[in-house]
């Protein structure tokens, strides 16, 4: 009998990033804790999937400075990263990946590691899901609304009357990742990926659950204000221990 692929997952960080203000990509801004953005997701994810999980990250600003940073992590570029959204960054991930789902995470999200905790039971289920916060509902930010059986219905900047919002941190299956290529192939380079969800639901029926994470920090950082926000989350779990051995 074969072996389930093992979950891969991908961090989107080809942005430039620029309403921070600062000269490096988002993701390799420094935390309070001496870590970076992404040495943090990185260790989140190793935690939370074991020590051999593969990781890729989307680069396109600033590519070599991560690359030089990160050098044992897989690559995909994105050549016209100050022209497209993370529709694009997201189909060249998921067009390289190995087989299996595929996790994926905005490259400047700085999220407690219990979050990926919580999620374990879909993955390990292989169920497409994002991550909701139900508590804020900006209007902003991606918001999303389920149909009668619970599963997410709109997912979009625009929805209206929206029971929260996607967190930047998601998964699609390995049954599912052809349809959501195939969606992604269809956005305009300026589409952010939910765009692509959005129009698999609709016109494939593919099914994503909204997983909550409201009883976790997660804080994209756009903003100083936001950066010190994350501060305090990395702090706050570093006490946090390794979960020992991956299920995947």
């Amino acid at each position: 009998m074969s072996r389930t692929p093992a979950v891969q997952a991908v961090i989107l960080a080809a942005g430039l990033g620029t309403r921070l203000g600062r000269p490096l990509p988002k993701s390799q801004t420094p935390l309070r804790d001496g870590r970076t953005i992404m040495r943090q997701q990185l260790d989140n994810l190793t935690s939370a999937l074991g020590p051999d999980v593969r990781v890729a990250v989307v680069v396109g600003f600033k590519a070599l400075l991560i690359m030089e940073a990160h050098p044992d992590l897989r690559f995909a570029y994105n050549e016209l990263f100050d022209s497209t959204n993370t529709s694009q960054s997201l189909l060249r991930a998921l067009e390289t990946s190995h087989p299996g789902g595929v996790l994926w995470m905005n490259g400047d999200i700085v999220f407690d590691p219990r979050v990926l905790r919580h999620v374990r039971p879909w993955l390990e289920r292989d169920e497409t899901f994002v991550c909701v916060n139900t508590a804020a509902v900006a209007e902003e930010e991606v918001k999303y609304t389920v149909d009668a059986e619970g599963f997410v219905r709109e997912l979009s900047k625009t929805v209206t009357d929206g029971l929260g919002e996607a967190v930047g941190i998601n998964y699609v299956s390995a049954s599912d990742k052809a349809v959501l290529i195939e969606e992604l192939r269809d956005c305009a380079e300026t589409d952010y990926f939910e765009r692509a969800l959005e129009t698999a639901i609709a016109r494939r029926g593919l099914r994503v659950a909204p997983v909550d994470v409201s009883a976790f920090d997660v804080v994209e950082v756009d903003f100083a204000d936001d950066l010190e926000r994350a501060d305090q989350i990395d702090a706050a779990n570093l006490w946090m221990e390794p979960m020992g051995d991956s299920a995947f």
